[in-house]
């Protein structure tokens, strides 16, 4: 592959000039000292990397930050960074496996495209967001940004003293040293990088008790846990509801970080999500979004789509986890959300979308959440609540730590429930047209 190729070659068609299929990191090493005032990063990344196929370049991505230094193997080496993309002209076979060291720094800022908007490193009033989906990741580290590229990590993340470091990963230790604290984590499970996140803010951390694993909110200091009562103090029981039909929660922690700014959407990351103080409430249009966001570490974050195309995958059974968590607790049932959301659908035109590949501009529609919530729901009522929970709870498991398609989750639809389920499920995905709203057989 060319120079010039390497620029502009993408592994995903929803985003053009990310990612590069031709190896994959196995490994990401990173040590970041910060800055809040003056937003200042400096960052020495080293990556371990194995060639999946014959190139002359091996190419990351880096956004907006400037790299100093690259060595390969030890080894310094000349490099080209043109928008974002970090080149380094060597020949390399498959199987060999490398490190790649990149000593880079400046001052962090989202990035942006025509169709997906900005992501990535988003100052706050005082102090930090990282919103990497899709294409954030490397606003703050250098990467192979392609959501089924997931690697292991460990991240040494140094701030002022009077500041909480929340990464996604398990915190080892915190040291300081002069004027710095210095925080490490690790993340030991599979990770894909729009997944990695760091949030810094002045914040204390609340615990909660009653869940398999520690659930905790990193919160600013002027919420109380009275404050959370009815909203994130409910997120041990929907951790539980949620491993009772799906299978052991993925991860070793879940953590909620609730920043002092508003934010307009959550942010989803792995073990980790992240809320705006403006979800602090006991409405169900926050309560339902803290469901949505604790049920992506099954549906994206443990088992993730291999392209952008299938995000329905993730944000279906996402959506469809809000409504039973409405029935769990007493809001809804799950048929009454379904008619209402699917009368909702049924006044919006349906002509531009096709479920299972929207297109990048549509990737996000609201439709896509719906309608894959609603096609969840369709295939439940087809196969009863026995065989579907255990399709789903085996789907999670066969695929844990591992990237999927939506022709991988036909398949598996055929091989355990048969051709006639598959069927049913192609005019949701494949066609247009808003098939008719799925009801038990007795209604």
């Amino acid at each position: 592959m060319s120079l010039t190729a390497a620029l502009h070659a993408g592994s995903d068609p929803y985003l053009p000039r990310h990612g590069d299929e031709t190896f994959e990191v196995l490994h990401y090493d990173l040590t970041i000292a910060y800055k809040v005032e003056g937003n200042r990063l400096d960052g020495d990344a080293t990556l371990t990397c194995r060639v999946l196929e014959e190139t002359d370049v091996l190419h990351l991505d880096l956004c907006g930050l400037h790299p100093q230094k690259v060595f390969v193997d030890g080894r310094a080496q000349r490099f080209t960074h043109l928008r974002g993309r970090l080149a380094v002209k060597l020949p390399l076979t498959p199987g060999t496996e490398l490190t790649v060291r990149v000593k880079y720094s400046g001052k962090p800022s989202p990035v942006s495209t025509r169709h997906l908007g900005s992501a990535g490193w988003e100052e706050l009033e005082d102090g930090v967001i990282v919103a990497a989906q899709p294409h954030g990741a490397p606003t703050w580290f250098p990467c192979n940004d392609r959501p089924d590229n997931k690697s292991t990590y460990a991240i040494t993340f140094s701030a002022p003293p009077d500041y909480t470091v929340a990464v996604s990963g398990e915190l080892q230790g915190k040291s300081r040293k002069g004027n710095a604290v210095t925080w490490s984590y690790e993340q030991t499970a599979p990770m894909a990088t729009y997944l990695a996140t760091v949030q810094i803010g002045r914040y204390r951390t609340l615990e909660h008790a009653g869940a398999p694993v520690p659930v905790r909110t990193i919160a600013p200091p002027q919420l109380s846990a009275a404050d959370l009562q009815g909203s994130f103090d409910a997120q041990p029981a929907m951790l539980t509801f949620f491993a009772s039909l799906f299978g052991d929660y993925p991860f070793s922690s879940y953590t909620a970080v609730i920043t002092e700014d508003e934010l307009e959407i959550p942010l989803e990351s792995q073990g980790l999500s992240t809320f705006g103080s403006n979800f602090v409430d006991t409405e169900w249009e926050s309560v339902r979004l803290i469901a949505h966001e604790l049920s992506h570490q099954w549906f994206g974050n443990s088992v993730t789509l291999q392209r952008w195309q299938d995000i329905w995958l993730h944000e279906g059974f996402a959506c469809y986890c809000e409504w039973l968590w409405a029935e769990e607790s007493g809001v809804s049932s799950v048929q009454a959300e379904v008619d209402k959301h699917h009368a909702l659908l049924a006044e919006l035109p349906q002509d531009d979308l096709q479920l299972a590949d929207p297109g990048p501009e549509l990737m996000f529609d609201d439709r896509v959440y719906k309608r894959g919530a609603l096609t969840v729901h369709a295939l439940r009522l087809h196969l009863g609540e026995e065989r579907f929970f255990a399709f789903v709870s085996g789907w999670l498991a066969e695929h844990r730590g591992g990237s999927v398609t939506t022709e991988m989750f036909l398949a598996q639809v055929r091989r355990e429930a048969g051709e006639d389920a598959a069927a049913l499920l192609m005019p949701w995905l494949f066609e247009t047209e808003l098939p008719p709203c799925p009801v038990p057989a007795s209604a």
